[in-house]
C-alpha cells in the first residue's frame, strides 16, 4: 500500500500493532548511557517503520502523510511510555524549522539522521542578559572570510550535554535594531570552541546547560534562513516550540495527566469525594480541550496555515494546566504529598513532576510574554511601548550591555 493510499484509520492500526510489539519496558532500571542507547535504537526503529516524521517530506526520510495520520499515531502512542524525550527538541522544534527554512542541502544532510535518532539537537536562544527579551542577545557572529566566527554564551539550553547539533541565534549586525540584526546558524556541538556546562535544578537533575562559544568557526552554509533575518527564523522555531510544549501537557504517561490524578485519588481514598470528582472532571475537560486545540493547529499546519500567535495559546494553556494539576494533586493527597515510601515509584515521579512544573511557566517564553503575544496579535489590543524598536542595537543598554 503506497503512502497516499493509506487512510488515517489504517495507519492507526499499523501504528497500534507496531507500538505494541516494539515499545521497550519502562520499568527497567538503566543508567544514563543505557537510556540514551535504548532511545536511539527505538527512534531508529520508529523511523524504519515509517512512524517518525509522519508529515515530513518523504524525500528526506519522512512519511509524507497528513496531520490526521499524525493525530492517529499520537493517540495510539499516548498509551505507551515512549523513550523519545531525547529527541523532543529536534523533532518538535529544530527539525520542523529546517523543513520550513533549510536549503535542499541542509534538509538532505540533517533531516534523515535526526529522524533516525542518530543525531540529537538543542536550541540555543536564551542568554544571561536575554531571556524573555531574546532579541537583546549579545552572542556575536562576525564574518571570517567566507564563514563566521562566534563568541558568546547561552544558558538554560535543554539537552545540550547530549546534542550533536544546535540551532543558534546570534547577532550579526549590531548597527541594525535588535530584532533585525540576528541570524540563525546550525552549529556542530562537538566542534572546537563549544563548551557545555550542566546546570542542576531543584528536581536534583541537570536538564539545562550553559553553553560557551570561544572563537567557534562556522562555514557559510551554516546559516539557516537568511543572514540578518534570524528573528523570522526564531519566530518560526518558537511557534513550533510552543505547540510542542503545549501538546506535552496531555501525554497519558505524564504524572500530572488526568488518568494519573484519578489513580492518585483512588489510592488516597478520595475518589468518592464529590468535590474531588468535580475537579477531576473539569481537569479532564481542560486537558481534552488542549489536546483538540493542538490537533487543530497540526491539521492547519499540514494545510499550509502557520500557527502564528496561536502557538502561544497552546504553550500558555499547557503551562497553566500543569500548575492546575499540581494544585489538584495537593488537594487530593493533602499532607501525604510531602513524603512517600521510598519504594513508591509513582509518588517519586509525581514529586519530580511537581518540582519541574515551575519551569513550564518560563521555558519557551514566560506566561507573561505569551499573554502579551495573545493580547496584541490575536485580540488586537494595543502594543506595549517599545522605545528601542528602531534604535541600532549597539546604542542600547540592554542585558549585560547595561554595564557598558
Amino acid at each position: 500500500m503506497t503512502q497516499v493510499e493509506i487512510s488515517p484509520e489504517e495507519f492507526r492500526n499499523e501504528a497500534r500493532d507496531w507500538l505494541a510489539a516494539h515499545v521497550p519496558p519502562s520499568d527497567v532500571e538503566l543508567d544514563g548511557a543505557e537510556q540514551i542507547a535504548v532511545a536511539k535504537r527505538f527512534q531508529a526503529a520508529l523511523a524504519d517503520a515509517g512512524l517518525a516524521g509522519i508529515t515530513w517530506p518523504a524525500e528526506f526520510g519522512g512519511r509524507g502523510l497528513t496531520a490526521a495520520h499524525q493525530q492517529a499515531f499520537d493517540e495510539e502512542a499516548a498509551d505507551h511510555d515512549l523513550p523519545t524525550s531525547l529527541f523532543m527538541i529536534g523533532m518538535g522544534m529544530c527539525g520542523p524549522t529546517v523543513v520550513d527554512l533549510g536549503t535542499p542541502e541542509q534538509k538532505a544532510r540533517h533531516l534523515p539522521p535526526l529522524l533516525r535518532g542518530e543525531e540529537v539537537w538543542c536550541q540555543l536562544f536564551s542568554e544571561p542578559g536575554a531571556g524573555s527579551d531574546v532579541a537583546s542577545l549579545q552572542t556575536r557572529a562576525v564574518r571570517d572570510g567566507e564563514g563566521w566566527l562566534v563568541n558568546g554564551q547561552k544558558v538554560w539550553t535543554s539537552g545540550a550535554q547530549h546534542a550533536d547539533f544546535g540551532a543558534l541565534l546570534a547577532r550579526t549586525n549590531p548597527d541594525l535594531p535588535k530584532h533585525r540584526g540576528l541570524t540563525m546558524f546550525i552549529v556542530d556541538m562537538r566542534a572546537p570552541g563549544v563548551v557545555v556546562r550542566p546546570l542542576r535544578d531543584m528536581t536534583g537533575r541537570a536538564p539545562f546547560n550553559e553553553v560557551y562559544f570561544d572563537d567557534l568557526r562556522l562555514p557559510a552554509d551554516a546559516v539557516l534562513g537568511e543572514v540578518d533575518a534570524g528573528w523570522t527564523a526564531a519566530v518560526t522555531m518558537l511557534g513550533h516550540e510552543r505547540v510542542s510544549i503545549g501538546g506535552s501537557a496531555r501525554r497519558r504517561d505524564a504524572p500530572l495527566n488526568p488518568e494519573n490524578l484519578v489513580a492518585l485519588a483512588r489510592r488516597a481514598g478520595r475518589l468518592d469525594d464529590p468535590e474531588i470528582r468535580r475537579e477531576l472532571a473539569a481537569y479532564h475537560a481542560a486537558s481534552r480541550t488542549l489536546e483538540l486545540f493542538n490537533t487543530r493547529l497540526r491539521q492547519e499546519a499540514d494545510a499550509g496555515v502557520a500557527p502564528g500567535a496561536r502557538g502561544s495559546v497552546a504553550k500558555l494553556t499547557g503551562a497553566e494546566l500543569l500548575w492546575r494539576g499540581v494544585e489538584l494533586a495537593g488537594r487530593i493527597a493533602g499532607p501525604g504529598l510531602l513524603a512517600w515510601d521510598r519504594d513508591d515509584e509513582d509518588a517519586a515521579e509525581l514529586a519530580l513532576a511537581i518540582n519541574a512544573t515551575p519551569a513550564s511557566s518560563i521555558a519557551g517564553g514566560t506566561n507573561q510574554i505569551q499573554r502579551s503575544i495573545i493580547g496584541e496579535r490575536i485580540l488586537g489590543l494595543p502594543k506595549e511601548p517599545q522605545v528601542d524598536r528602531d534604535v541600532p542595537f549597539r546604542e542600547l543598554r540592554v542585558g549585560t550591555q547595561q554595564q557598558g
